[in-house]
């Protein structure tokens, strides 16, 4: 990364990278098919750790909050190599084609939760949940680590997640129960006081567990 960063990404050759590292052409290429790989050398580690969290969830346990902490232990593991990451950041800024990549890297988090999310959720869950749990999931991991690499790694990403996966966690609750409770469909005056007794209904339905 610093080699990229001070030569620029298109000047830097890879036995440029491979004298940097005290390596061998060959020895590089044993591990990275391109020069565009080098990048991204943690991302195929990391798959396998959130595929792990996945396989090994303990029996019972919510295919949502399974994907839930398969994903806080990504974070985890990002933030646990800030210099790597953040330098990165830097150069996917400057570099459109490893921007790119950087969006396909993603891409296999949520394919390989979105593939757990459908064989483990209810069979009558409706089809777009899987697809749309997994996209939400990873977009709200995705905005915990981008405020963070923008701010220098000085935010509190764990806590970011956090908040949105309890955001996700309430609304599963919010379908559960409303799937499983009849409606009540009324039809009242618009009037202020109707005005403030929906606002009313409103905030307590928010506030149920």
């Amino acid at each position: 990364m610093a080699l990229f960063l001070k030569e620029g990404y298109a000047n830097v050759t890879v036995e440029a990278v491979a004298e940097a590292s005290s390596l061998s052409r060959r020895s590089v290429f044993r591990h990275f098919e391109s020069k565009d790989e080098l990048v991204f050398p943690d991302h195929t580690e990391r798959i396998g750790l959130v595929e792990r969290c996945l396989l090994e969830a303990a029996p019972g346990t919510d295919p949502v909050d399974a994907v839930i902490a398969a994903t806080e232990a990504a974070l985890r593991d990002f933030l646990s190599r800030p210099e790597l990451v953040l330098r990165r950041y830097k150069l996917t800024r400057v570099v459109p084609e490893l921007r790119k990549r950087e969006v396909i890297e993603h891409e296999r988090y949520v394919a390989l939760t979105r593939s757990y999310l459908r064989d483990h959720l209810p069979p009558d869950t409706p089809p777009f949940q899987p697809m749309a749990l997994a996209a939400i999931i990873d977009a709200i991991h995705r905005s915990a680590l981008g405020n963070w690499v923008r701010g220098g790694g000085t935010t509190d990403a764990l806590a970011e997640l956090a908040a949105g996966m309890d955001w996700i966690r309430r609304l599963m609750v919010h379908q559960s129960t409303f799937s499983a409770a009849p409606l009540l469909l009324a039809l009242l005056p618009d009037t202020p006081q109707t005005r403030r007794v929906l606002t009313s209904l409103k905030d307590a339905a928010q506030e149920l567990p």
